[in-house]
């Protein structure tokens, strides 16, 4: 290389410097130089976790054809704002019963947009927007599970937002629901907090930590974080197994990258593993978008009637048909 290419080229890099630095400075810091995470965010989306059959092929759309998509999605669930029976209410077991008004939902109104274009599933890996196969050990472990939760036999047998325990939007991996999709965090030197709106759960990330030893098991799991330059990482392991994710055994291991991208977006990726449950690891992305806040005290236990009705029921039925438990 000449004297006049090694000059070029220093400069080049020194410029690439100076603008990657000149951009960094441009976000928000806490006093220890890291990126300012704090503050009220919201994962609200209409980007289903898995690509629908509509946009097969397609990771990102443009807008004019997102538009109408979110239009008539808008508009199918103004169809069902009161309504007893439908697709949502057959899948979360209300059909015949009635449901919440539209109004009580918080989904956003918009695909979600990442790097100026609007995504089509959460997923991005694998490329076609799909959680990987299951395995069959992982079948028998879920038909167990599920067997469980539809016992009217013992409390403990109820789900576990049922039982005001927890829900998945906790995570993680951190996403969104029908509602209540905000989230809280506090940011220190060393622990980095999570309050959930549902449920009003709370995560604590502790910064370059070690994992607790295999016999501790939480319902959140144990979070270890670390910055990764101005992308704060999050290792996740030691879940419980009554969590299950998606069907996911104790042994899942979720690993988070909190990246901020300017005042108004944090980039949200999650990387689910556990080799007894899916052929191969599945990544999702979205982002979290600054919403005003506060969050509101989510008080589940306090009138949550629906455990003394449904052992409640589950008794008056047995004893009309003469045989009480």
């Amino acid at each position: 290389m000449t004297y006049r290419n090694l000059v070029t080229t220093g400069a080049i890099a020194l410029f690439a410097v100076a603008a990657l630095s000149a951009q960094n400075k441009s976000l928000p810091r806490t006093p220890d130089g890291h990126p300012d995470l704090q503050g009220v965010w919201s994962n609200a989306t209409r980007t289903p976790l898995e690509r629908l059959p509509v946009f097969n092929g397609k990771a990102t759309i443009p807008d004019a054809e997102a538009r109408v998509y979110e239009q008539k999605e808008q508009e199918q669930w103004k169809e069902l704002d009161g309504t007893s029976d439908g697709p949502l209410h057959a899948t979360k077991g209300s059909a015949g019963t009635g449901a919440y008004n539209v109004l009580f939902y918080d989904m956003g109104s918009e695909l979600a947009r990442i790097d100026g274009v609007k995504r089509t599933s959460m997923i991005v890996d694998p490329p076609d927007g799909k959680i990987p196969a299951v395995l069959p050990e992982a079948r028998a472990r879920q038909r167990g599970a599920g067997n469980r939760t539809e016992s009217v036999d013992n409390v403990k047998d109820r789900g576990l937002s049922e039982r005001c325990i927890v829900v998945s939007m906790a995570g993680p991996p951190m996403l969104p629901t029908l509602y209540n999709n905000n989230y809280q965090i506090v940011q220190t030197a060393d622990t980095v907090m999570i309050l959930v709106e549902e449920i009003h759960d709370v995560r604590i990330v502790r910064l370059n930590g070690t994992h607790a030893p295999p016999s501790v098991r939480q319902w959140l799991g144990d979070s270890i974080g670390h910055w990764d330059g101005d992308t704060l990482v999050v290792e996740t392991t030691n879940f419980t197994d009554q969590t299950h994710y998606r069907g996911s055994s104790k042994d899942l291991k979720v690993t988070e990258r909190f990246t901020r991208v300017d005042a108004n977006n944090i980039v949200y990726k999650a990387t689910m593993d556990d080799s007894s449950t899916w052929a191969k690891p599945w990544t999702v992305e979205l982002p979290f978008v600054a919403a005003k806040g506060p969050i509101y005290e989510y008080a589940c236990h306090e009138g949550n009637y629906a455990i003394e009705d449904i052992l409640g029921g589950a008794r008056k039925i047995e004893a009309a048909e003469g045989s009480p438990k």
